[in-house]
C-alpha cells in the first residue's frame, strides 16, 4: 500500500492534482471536557476532527494530521481545511466519496462547510446491492470494516486493536499502524466506490443513480439534521412527567378497587392479570399468541371490552381503565421518559440517529430516540409535540406535503377523476365520499350534511388504505380501532366495491401490478428503487396476500420517500447561501426546521419551492407543500397563501 504522512496544503495539492473523484475519512476525538464521555468522539459537539485522510487511487491514500497531542500536526490546521473546503468538499467538479457520508458532512457543516454535490456515499450504496440473489445488504451488513474484508480479503484491524484504550489523538500520526489504520479507511472507501459501481452497471443502472441523486444528498442532509438537533423544552417535560406519574396512580387505584388489587405491573400484562381476566373472571380467550397463549394486548383489550358490553357490562369499565393505563404508560415511558435519556449535556436537544434507508420503500427510520413516531397533533394527550419548542428569538417552521401518496398513486393508476380532483386543487375525500356513496359532491363537502362526518371518516381510511389492496376484513378493523366506527364487514365490502366501481383507473393499475410483480418478483419504484417480494409466489394465503400489498405499496409509498429525499438535496444546494436555515427533523412527509424569527417568509418561499418542484419529468400531479410555524411543534400556525 501506498499509504503517506503529509503536512502542507502544498503537498495535499500535489497529491490530489485533477483527480475528478476524492474519497475521504475523519479521524475524530473528544475535547477535552468530554474525554471521559462513552461515544463523545461520534459527536460534533463535543468532538473535533483529529486527521484527514484521502484517497485519489486505489491502493493510495494520504492522511493529514490535524490535532494529535502526540506527534507532529499540519502546518497551518486552518488552512488546510480551507483548501480542502475550495478544492474537494465544496466543489463541484470533484465527486466527494465517504463511507456513511453523513458523519463527515455533520462534522464538516459544524465549521460551517456543506458537502456539496456531486458526492457518492458507500455505505448507502452498499444497502443498494445485493448480498444474496433476493435480499439487499441492510445497515448491519454495511460497515466499512466488513465490507472490505469480505469484498475485497482484506485484513483490516478495529479501532480498539489499534488505540489500545487510546483516543485518537493521543496516537502518533507517523506510526505504522496509525498511519495505515487511518488510510485504508479512505483507500478502500474509493475501492467500495469502484467495486458498487461495476456491480450497479451489471445488474441495477438505476440503482446507481438513486445513491448518487437521491441517497447521498440526503445524507448530508442527515449529517445537518444530526448536528443541529431537536430543541427540547425540558422544564415543559417535567411538568409533564410529574403529571403522568399522578395520573396513573389514579388509574392505577381505580384499577385496583375492581380487580381486589391483582398485580397488573407496569403495562397491565402479567400473568397474574392473565389469570385475573381468564380463570378468576372466566372471561373468552379471544386472541392467542403465536405461542397459543392468551393474548392481552390492545386490540384484546378492545375486543374483551365489546363482549362485557353485551356479556359483563359490569366490567367495562375496567377495560376502559386498562386502555388508559396503558395509554398513560405507554407516553410517559416512550415520549417523556425516553425523549428525556436522550437529551444531550452539551446542547440540551435530541440528535436522533436518522437511517434514510431504514425500511423497504426507501422511507426514513430513526432511533435513539425514534421520532418518526412521534404522536401527530390530534392525537397527543400528554403534548408530546409541545416538548419541542424554539429557542427565544427562533420559529420553528414546517412544511407538509398534502396527501403525497395519494398524489403518487394517483399519477401511476391514471384514473381520470383522480387526476381531475389534483388538477383543480379539489378534495379528494369529497370525491372518494361521492363515489362510495353515490351523493352530489356538494353534499359531500357540507359539513352540516347528515352522516358527514361518518363518511368523510370512511373515504379518508379507504384512500389511505384501498391503494394498497385493503380488504372489507382490514377497513372493518381500522374503522373500529382507529376511528371508533362499527361498519359492518358486508357494509365495508359494499364500500370497496362502490370505490373500484367508482376509480376503474385503480383496480386496472392493481391487477396489472400484482401480475407484474408475480411475473418479476419485485416492485420498483419510479426511478427503479427495487424491493424483491418473492412471497408472491407463495401458496399461502397470509403470505401471498401480504406480497401483493407490498407490491402495491411499494411503488406509491417509494416514490414518495424518493420525492422528499429529491426536495433534501435541492435544500441542500441552498444552504450555503442561507446558513441561518436550520433543518433538524423529517417525519414521514414532513420536513421541520429552525429560523430566525424575522426569516419566515423566505424560509418558507424556499423550501416550499425546493419540495413542489417537479421530480422528474413524467411527473404530471401538483404537488403542494402546506407550511404552518410556532414557537412550539405542538402549536403551529398556518401560514396564509402557503
Amino acid at each position: 500500500m501506498d499509504y503517506n504522512i503529509i503536512y502542507a496544503t502544498k503537498e495535499i495539492h500535489a497529491y490530489i492534482g485533477d483527480a475528478g473523484i476524492v474519497a475521504f475519512d475523519f479521524e475524530t476525538a473528544p475535547d477535552d471536557k468530554w474525554r471521559d464521555e462513552p461515544k463523545a468522539a461520534l459527536d460534533a459537539h463535543k468532538a473535533h476532527i483529529v486527521g484527514i485522510s484521502l484517497s485519489v487511487k486505489e491502493g493510495s491514500a494520504v492522511y493529514i494530521p490535524l490535532s494529535h497531542k502526540v506527534g507532529v500536526n499540519a502546518i497551518d490546521h486552518a488552512g488546510v481545511l480551507e483548501y480542502l473546503r475550495e478544492a474537494v468538499f465544496e466543489n463541484p467538479r470533484v465527486v466527494k466519496v465517504a463511507h456513511n457520508l453523513s458523519f463527515e458532512a455533520m462534522f464538516l457543516y459544524a465549521l460551517g462547510i456543506v458537502v456539496c454535490e456531486p458526492c457518492y456515499d458507500t455505505i448507502a450504496a452498499a444497502q443498494l446491492t445485493l448480498k444474496s440473489k433476493f435480499e439487499f445488504r441492510n445497515l448491519s451488513d454495511s460497515g466499512l470494516k466488513l465490507l472490505s474484508t469480505s469484498l475485497f480479503g482484506a485484513e483490516m484491524p478495529d479501532f480498539a486493536a489499534v488505540t489500545a484504550g487510546r483516543l485518537f489523538d493521543e496516537m502518533d500520526p507517523a506510526d505504522k499502524e496509525t498511519l495505515r489504520y487511518a488510510c485504508a479507511d479512505s483507500d478502500y472507501t474509493l475501492r467500495l466506490y469502484h467495486k458498487f459501481n461495476d456491480w450497479f452497471a451489471k445488474n441495477l443502472p438505476h440503482h446507481r443513480e438513486i445513491v448518487e441523486r437521491i441517497e447521498s444528498p440526503t445524507s448530508v442532509y442527515c449529517g445537518m439534521m444530526k448536528y443541529n438537533g431537536v430543541p427540547m423544552n425540558l422544564a415543559a417535560m417535567c411538568e409533564r412527567q410529574k403529571e403522568a406519574e399522578k395520573k396513573l396512580i389514579t388509574i392505577r387505584v381505580e384499577i385496583d378497587k375492581i380487580t381486589g388489587g391483582v398485580d397488573i405491573g407496569a403495562n397491565a400484562s402479567t400473568s397474574a392479570f392473565k389469570k385475573y381476566l381468564f380463570s378468576d373472571l372466566g372471561l373468552p380467550v379471544l386472541k392467542t399468541t403465536e405461542k397459543h397463549q392468551a393474548a392481552t394486548d390492545d386490540a384484546t383489550m378492545i375486543m374483551l371490552a365489546e363482549y362485557c358490553r353485551v356479556k359483563r357490562p359490569e366490567l367495562v369499565r375496567l377495560f376502559e381503565l386498562v386502555q388508559e393505563y396503558r395509554k398513560w404508560g405507554k407516553l410517559k415511558s416512550t415520549y417523556i421518559d425516553g425523549y428525556m435519556t436522550h437529551i444531550n449535556s452539551a446542547t440540551g436537544r435530541i440528535h436522533p440517529d436518522l437511517m434514510p434507508l431504514g425500511t423497504e420503500t426507501g422511507r426514513f427510520a430513526s432511533r435513539n430516540p425514534n421520532l418518526q413516531n412521534c404522536p401527530r397533533k390530534d392525537n397527543d394527550p400528554v403534548g408530546v409535540r409541545n416538548f419541542i419548542a424554539a429557542p427565544e428569538g427562533s420559529l420553528i417552521v414546517s412544511l407538509d406535503f398534502s396527501q403525497i401518496e395519494l398524489r403518487v398513486g394517483a399519477f401511476y393508476c391514471r384514473d381520470e377523476k383522480m387526476l381531475d380532483v389534483y388538477r383543480r386543487g379539489g378534495d379528494i375525500h369529497a370525491q372518494t365520499t361521492t363515489v362510495i356513496y353515490g351523493i352530489p359532491f356538494s353534499e359531500a363537502i357540507d359539513k352540516n350534511a347528515p352522516h358527514y362526518k361518518e363518511r368523510r371518516t370512511i373515504a379518508k381510511n379507504c384512500n389511505f388504505g384501498v391503494f394498497y389492496g385493503l380488504y372489507a376484513a382490514g377497513l372493518q378493523k381500522t374503522l373500529r380501532f382507529k376511528a371508533g366506527l362499527d361498519i359492518s364487514k358486508q357494509d365495508c365490502e359494499k364500500i370497496i366495491d362502490s370505490l373500484k366501481a367508482g376509480y376503474p383507473g385503480l383496480t386496472r393499475w392493481q391487477d396489472e401490478t400484482k401480475k407484474r410483480a408475480a411475473t418479476t418478483l419485485y416492485a420498483e419504484t419510479w426511478l427503479g428503487r427495487r424491493r424483491y417480494i418473492v412471497g408472491i409466489l407463495s401458496t399461502d394465503w397470509g403470505k401471498r396476500s401480504f406480497a401483493e400489498r407490498c407490491a402495491m405499496n411499494t411503488p406509491i409509498q417509494g416514490t414518495a420517500a424518493d420525492i422528499i429525499k429529491l426536495a433534501m438535496a435541492r435544500i441542500v444546494q441552498g444552504i450555503k447561501e442561507r446558513p441561518w436555515l436550520q433543518p433538524f427533523l423529517q417525519i414521514h412527509d414532513e420536513l421541520v426546521f429552525e429560523i430566525p424569527a424575522n426569516k419566515l417568509d423566505e424560509a418558507v418561499s424556499f423550501v416550499k419551492d425546493c419540495m413542489e418542484e417537479v421530480p422528474f419529468s413524467e411527473f404530471d400531479v401538483p404537488i403542494i407543500a402546506e407550511a404552518a410555524y410556532g414557537t412550539n411543534f405542538g402549536d403551529l400556525i398556518e401560514v396564509e397563501g402557503a
